[in-house]
């Protein structure tokens, strides 16, 4: 396949965030990643209709904070990760995998890019540009009675991540870390345990909770002494996923 990525400016590269998927297992359930995510099946099939393909290496950037917003992604195979960079310091908002949908929120309000986003691993993405969706938005009306109820949704999930960063203690940040990526990456393996099929390392895992890794280390090897948690070949395995909700409300 051929990229198609309307800028005329090459993808740039970033430091190599450290994680990998680990064979072709399935999630516990298919990625629901993004606004236009939760649009009717229907409606994002015939958006995507439309659209163009683009390949990134690792390591490419596919879009940085700031840049204008040309249209939206979804993400057909690979991963991605959200980030927000300040000085030497990087937070990661999320991963994004399969069937994510990236840089709606641009399209929807034609302000520049509030994050970057980096390719993981290689990847193959579908492109809709900006005035493809405006031409969508207009055949199909009822797509933005949908974001009505879309971005009432996003709002509130702002208002729990907001609360997890201001109100929960290092332990708790980092349980709802690893929760989130189990919900998106994970696998049901039995006995109640669930594999992270995806090597995130520490230093991601700081990035995400938005503490030193320092901290996380420690945290880790507490939960790893109580069996909450394990590690093998690079992978986590949640091995009581109660306990660590648990550790996630305190």
């Amino acid at each position: 396949m051929n990229s198609a990525k309307l800028s005329n400016e090459p993808c740039r590269s970033t430091e190599r965030g450290g994680s990998e998927l680990i064979g072709q297992q399935p999630p516990i359930k298919p990625p629901n990643q993004g606004l236009l995510s939760r649009l009717p099946e229907h409606l994002l099939r015939s958006l995507f209709s439309r659209a163009t393909t683009v390949q990134l290496k690792t390591d490419e950037v596919l879009f940085l904070a700031g840049d204008p917003g040309d249209g939206c992604y979804r993400v057909l195979d690979g991963l991605l990760k959200v980030a927000m960079t300040s000085q030497s310091n990087e937070r990661i908002l999320a991963f994004l995998g399969l069937g994510a949908i990236v840089g709606e929120m641009a399209v929807i309000d034609r302000l520049p890019r509030c994050a970057s986003v980096v390719a993981v691993r290689p990847a193959i993405l579908s492109f809709v540009s900006d005035a493809d969706f405006r031409e969508f938005g207009k055949e199909h009306p009822q797509v933005y009675e949908a974001l009505v109820a879309l971005l009432a949704a996003r709002l509130r999930e702002t208002d729990t991540t907001i609360a997890t960063g201001t109100f929960l203690p290092p332990h708790g940040r980092v349980a709802c870390t690893l929760l989130e990526l189990a919900q998106k990456f994970g696998q049901d393996v039995g006995s109640g345990r669930i594999v992270i099929h995806q090597k995130i390392g520490q230093r991601d895992l700081a990035a995400m909770a938005g503490i030193a890794r320092e901290t996380v280390n420690r945290i880790l090897s507490d939960w790893k002494r109580r069996k909450l948690i394990s590690r093998a070949s690079g992978y986590y395995w949640i091995e009581n996923k109660a306990q660590l909700q648990n550790e996630a409300e305190v």
